[in-house]
């Protein structure tokens, strides 16, 4: 895992305390200044990295990547072109 945390604090133990942990980040180096398109932000830092792992979990296998992932193959496919991933 990448996450360096403070020794004050205690490391996440669930994708929702990464989440936490990471968007009360976010906020605390914005120091203030406005920010925007966090949702877009968010889901690309989370989307690419999960197809990419979940393909590589099932050895490229894309109707099991899509079974893994609760979507249907063809939605799968328009996810993996949106990143380049094909």
């Amino acid at each position: 895992m990448n996450a360096v945390f403070k020794q004050e604090e205690l490391p996440p133990k669930n994708l929702s305390d990464y989440m936490e942990f990471t968007i009360n980040r976010y906020f605390t180096d914005l120091d203030g200044q406005p920010g925007g398109g966090l949702y877009t932000l968010v889901m690309q830092q989370v989307e690419k990295p999960l197809l990419e792992i979940v393909l590589n979990h099932t050895g490229g296998n894309q109707t099991k990547a899509a079974e893994h992932l609760g979507i249907n193959r063809a939605t799968l496919r328009k996810r993996l072109r949106e990143y380049d991933l094909l």
